[in-house]
């Protein structure tokens, strides 16, 4: 895959977001790190100490509700702060061009919350998650892969 120079290449997962620029030619990336947003997010456990609800059943009894999982809730808010993020920079002219290196779920959460310019900008989705790998390794990926 060509990288053209100037292209952002976003690594995110759930809790860590990468935000690289290729400084190099085309054909063989040199990627820099732009920016580094991180969440502290503990397990559900640790965040909501509330049991779960109760209700009336039709008939006798009670039924719980599903406890809310906070992790999960917190994973899904960065996400969107991440689309919010980068809807900004193409606002502003930050670039051409983008490229979203992500697991499946937090893609679908970025597709679902970049705006009309972000997405007339975004050239390519990989579903990987390589958030805690080098850089090199990173730009390997993407010339590995097939647009």
């Amino acid at each position: 895959m060509l990288i053209p120079t100037g292209s952002w290449i976003v690594v995110a997962d759930g809790q860590k977001a990468l935000f690289l620029r290729n400084a190099g030619p085309a054909k063989s990336p040199a990627l820099h790190l732009i920016e580094k947003d991180l969440l502290e997010n503990p397990p559900t456990r640790d965040q909501g100490t509330d049991r779960p609800g109760r209700f009336p059943d039709a008939g006798q009894g009670r039924s719980s509700v599903e406890q809310t999982d906070w992790h999960e809730f917190e994973k899904t808010r960065f996400a969107k702060g991440v689309a919010a993020h980068l809807n900004r920079a193409a606002a502003s002219g930050g670039f051409d061009d983008l490229y979203l290196i992500a697991p499946a779920s937090t893609l679908g959460e970025l597709r679902a919350n970049l705006d009309g310019k972000a997405k007339a900008q975004l050239r390519a989705e990989i579903e990987k998650d390589l958030t805690n790998h080098p850089v090199t390794k990173i730009a390997a990926a993407l010339s590995d892969f097939e647009a």
